[in-house]
């Protein structure tokens, strides 16, 4: 099978057997490693296939920890909830916002309070209003259950 060899240096040998590139590779006690088996001709290299398995390791542990990740957070709130109990809970709401996460505004109805939905709907409005400097609404309010929920994101 023919393959295009990188020696250990990195250095350019060419496209040569698969056999002549295995035994040049026990000659410097080293490993042949299959590079980019979908290349035309495979890519392989001479290298130490443990420090070869270390490195690739070390470089998706760095991948991960640049990553980040966004978690929905969650708001509670009541339609009957008064002014200053409305504005702790945008408090809260602001710092998951500024910290990069989701917030989950959920506004959940107790027995009666089932039947006057329509007249208490203005409270998550209310809520997003607050908020309208930092946040802007992701998904509109909607039904689940016995709450209205509502997801809010960064700007």
């Amino acid at each position: 099978m023919e393959i295009r060899l990188i020696g250990s240096h990195g250095e350019q040998i060419g496209i040569m057997n698969s056999r002549e590139a295995l035994r040049m590779a026990r000659e410097e006690e080293l490993d042949l490693v299959m590079i980019a088996p979908a290349a035309k001709p495979p890519v392989c290299k001479i290298i130490d296939y443990g420090k070869y398995r270390y490195e690739m390791a070390r470089r998706e542990k760095e991948a991960r920890k640049k990553q980040k990740t966004i978690d929905v957070k969650e708001v509670r709130i009541s339609p009957n909830i008064e002014e200053n109990d409305l504005n702790t809970k945008a408090g809260a709401a602001r710092k998951f916002l500024e910290k990069g996460d989701k917030v989950k505004v959920s506004l959940r109805y107790r027995g009666r309070e089932m039947s006057h939905m329509n007249q208490t709907k203005h409270v998550l409005d209310d809520f997003a209003e607050r908020l309208s400097d930092i946040a802007v609404v992701d998904k509109p309010s909607k039904m689940e259950g016995r709450s209205l929920v509502m997801f809010l994101r960064k700007k």
